[in-house]
């Protein structure tokens, strides 16, 4: 019997790490893609760059989506961003303060940068590409600066249309290059080195991700259809269906005769354009009669129902469900409540990782542009949640905390995270100092006596005053 190499074995000996073979990839992310298209969607018209329209009309036209999609925007562009040092040290406190600098000092602000971003939940990505800049004040000739350190900054984080995506370049492994867009100036190249891609999911690495959209496509394409039948019939119910009778002598169904065809085109014509308006009028010769017929009893299926059940599996599908609380009178806050936590929970999740590709590659490339001797570390975005906690229930669980005893305060950044819940300025003074204000306090609490004003407290017969004197 023959043996049987594997990849295991092949690895399993010192000589075989020296040829290579453990730093090669030898499978892929299977994905289908051919040609720099990509065929994960078993719909044609989902595919891309062809979805890019469909997922643009949902997301304009659908009332429901465009609700949902505007509740996520504000939600996440409410949500507090900030930079946290690696180290009380020096020089991570000026790295810090360099990429707070730096987002600060683009030509667009940072909501816009995240706003624009934040497309990737109708389309599935978002391909941004980074443009840097020399920080020389005023002078700079590709975009000016406040500062003038002669550091390189961001100039712009700017987002490409998705709907302008060409095709994708892709190694033979899966990996992406880049991706081609087209421009006024025909198709360009930006390579993924100069880019951020962000997805909602990166499952086999599938560069254009998976829109929040699809699975609402199914209900939004019946409903949208049932919505243009059920105009239809109530422009027909008002108008009346119209019926043309053409005179005994004329034949309209006699295809050999060129006049009766061209009569029965302009009959056609006439009763398919009849539309209540202001220019509403017939002109008809003589033998000619015109009906409109209306319907005399109701419909058997009741369009407002399905169309409110399409609405509903919309809502389902993006985890928004809570927008639709409340149109049928129905539903409880304790019910609210548990779907507002989805909701949060989904976009929180969409937070963390623009932070992670933020933290992990956009800083990453900005520092190794820039020198900073002595840092331990580079610092890092941190990002608050999208629905702020219940202070009534925070009241109580600090409240908890400090009744087993827990040492909450003096800390300064357990303070300010407080203050920012409430919209209060933040305080800049330290632990320490915080810590000696409070001992100092006491220990002055301490040693002033305390006088007792109490209403049981014994008099001093020999304290007594008749008239301001001692008995």
């Amino acid at each position: 019997m023959g043996s049987v190499s594997t990849t295991e074995s092949s690895l399993s000996g010192a000589n075989n790490v020296s040829t290579g073979v453990a730093f090669k990839e030898i499978g892929t992310t299977g994905i289908r893609a051919n040609s720099g298209y990509i065929y994960e969607e078993f719909l044609p018209k989902l595919q891309w760059p062809r979805a890019g329209a469909i997922y643009q009309e949902m997301s304009s036209n659908d009332p429901v989506i465009t609700a949902i999609l505007l509740c996520s925007r504000q939600l996440i562009r409410n949500v507090a961003w900030e930079v946290v040092e690696a180290s009380d040290s020096a020089a991570d406190k000026e790295a810090a303060e360099f990429l707070k600098s730096c987002m600060g000092d683009m030509s667009h602000t940072w909501s816009t940068f995240i706003d624009d971003l934040m497309s990737f939940f109708e389309y599935g990505f978002s391909y941004t590409e980074i443009v840097y800049k020399k920080r020389n004040g005023t002078k700079g000739k590709n975009g000016s600066s406040k500062y003038d350190d002669n550091r390189i900054g961001w100039r712009k984080i700017s987002g490409r249309a998705q709907t302008s995506m060409v095709s994708w370049e892709m190694d033979d492994v899966g990996s992406i290059r880049g991706m081609y867009q087209y421009t006024d100036k025909g198709n360009v190249f930006i390579p993924i080195e100069k880019a951020l891609l962000f997805r909602t999911t990166t499952a086999r690495n599938n560069p254009e991700g998976k829109s929040f959209l699809r699975g609402a496509y199914r209900p939004w394409y019946f409903k949208k259809h049932i919505e243009e039948v059920e105009g239809i019939g109530i422009e027909r119910d008002l108008a009346g269906l119209p019926v043309l009778i053409a005179p005994t002598d004329v034949d309209l169904f006699n295809d050999k005769d060129p006049k009766s065809v061209a009569t029965k085109a302009a009959a056609l014509k006439l009763v398919s354009s009849i539309r209540r308006d202001k220019n509403e009028g017939i002109v008809l010769s003589t033998g000619w009669d015109l009906k409109l017929l209306s319907s005399s009893s109701a419909r058997s299926f009741d369009t407002n129902a399905i169309i409110n059940r399409h609405d509903q599996r919309i809502a389902i599908v993006m985890l928004s469900d809570i927008v639709m609380m409340g149109g049928d009178k129905v539903g409880s806050f304790a019910l609210a409540k548990t779907k507002e936590s989805m909701l949060a929970a989904a976009l929180d999740a969409q937070l963390a990782n623009v932070v992670d590709i933020l933290n992990d590659i956009a800083i990453a490339r900005l520092f190794a542009l820039n020198t900073f001797s002595g840092i331990t570390a580079l610092p890092k975005l941190k990002v608050g949640s999208v629905i702020a906690p219940n202070l009534a229930e925070l009241g109580n669980f600090i409240k908890a905390l400090a009744g087993s005893k827990m040492p909450l305060f003096p800390d300064i950044n357990l303070e300010n995270y407080l203050r920012r819940l409430v919209s209060f300025p933040e305080t800049t003074e330290d632990d320490d100092q915080r810590e000696a204000q409070l001992q100092a306090a006491q220990q002055k609490q301490a040693a002033t006596p305390q006088e007792d004003n109490t209403d049981n407290a014994t008099p001093d017969p020999s304290k007594e005053v008749d008239g301001g004197k001692k008995k």
